[in-house]
This record gives C-alpha cells, sequence and structure tokens, in this order.
C-alpha cells in the first residue's frame, strides 16, 4: 500500500505551526484540509484526551457561529497522535490566509469560561472527560509561542 501525504511529512522536523495538510477536489468544490500542529511530534508531551476534548467543543461551536467561516466550516477534531488538530474548509487556501482566525478562535478559547458547549449526557458521548482550565492554558500557550507574529517556517511543512 502507498502511504498516505500525512505520513510522508517528517515529522521528526515538524513544529507546532499552521500548516496545508491537503486539498481536495470534489465537483468544482475545492476543500483545504489544515493541520493545527499544537506540540512536537515525538519532542513534548501529547496533549491529553479532556483538554483536546474541550478544545474541540469550543473551536467547533466557534467556527460553526463565524459570520464569514460558519458556513465554509466541514470539519474540526483531533488528530489521534494528540498532537494537533485537523481544520477542513471549503474553499482554495493557504495556511497564511488562516492565521487571523485562528488567532480569534484561540483567543476565543483562551478566554472562555464557564460551561462548555455540549458539555452534557444529552449533548455529547463522553461528556465527562473536559479540562477547561488546560484548555485556556493550551491555547494560550499556542497564541504566544506560535500564532502571534508567527513565522514563515511555521506555515509551511518541513522538507
Amino acid at each position: 500500500m502507498e502511504k498516505i501525504a500525512s505520513f510522508t511529512i517528517d515529522h521528526i522536523k515538524l513544529q507546532p505551526g499552521v500548516y496545508v495538510s491537503r486539498k481536495d477536489h470534489i465537483g468544482d468544490e475545492v476543500i483545504t484540509t489544515f493541520d493545527l500542529r499544537m506540540t512536537s511530534p515525538n519532542e513534548e508531551p501529547v496533549m491529553n484526551t479532556a483538554e483536546m476534548h474541550t478544545i474541540e467543543h469550543l473551536a467547533a461551536t466557534f467556527l460553526r457561529n463565524h459570520k464569514e467561516y460558519g458556513t465554509k466550516t466541514v470539519y474540526f477534531g483531533p488528530m489521534g497522535c494528540r498532537t494537533g488538530f485537523y481544520l477542513l474548509l471549503a474553499g482554495d487556501y493557504e495556511s497564511r490566509d488562516i492565521v487571523d482566525l485562528m488567532v480569534e478562535m484561540f483567543t476565543f478559547i483562551r478566554d472562555f469560561k464557564g460551561e462548555v458547549p455540549g458539555a452534557s449526557a444529552k449533548d455529547c458521548g463522553n461528556y465527562l472527560d473536559m479540562n477547561l482550565g488546560m484548555a485556556n492554558y493550551l491555547a494560550k500557550e499556542y497564541l504566544d509561542e506560535v500564532l502571534i507574529d508567527i513565522k514563515p517556517e511555521r506555515l509551511v511543512y518541513p522538507e
């Protein structure tokens, strides 16, 4: 079997950033998949499921309610390796195109207080696995260390 594209990226060189993972053409539409890498693979500890689950709920809620990107959001969810998230948007985008959106979204997550949207037995299959404090912390870290004044090498996969 042929390796899928995401397994051809050198994860030893990969650092936290915002990357275009792939572009798929469905009819006349382009779907851009972004790799929102929050931790350095195989170098830093992975994120725990509770904070990832919380980030997922907050980010999905934020994106689906966004005035510009709400109707363009196809999917937001965690990577199995727990080092980041995938964001799928309808449209042909480059990494730089969504930096402002990511700053806005992770600022929302960093500052969020109160009940996490969808964190109830009726709304979620694992609603007790949430950690808002760590989600706030990880969003702040990603903003401060990656998104604010993002470096060009954090926008393109390493060679």
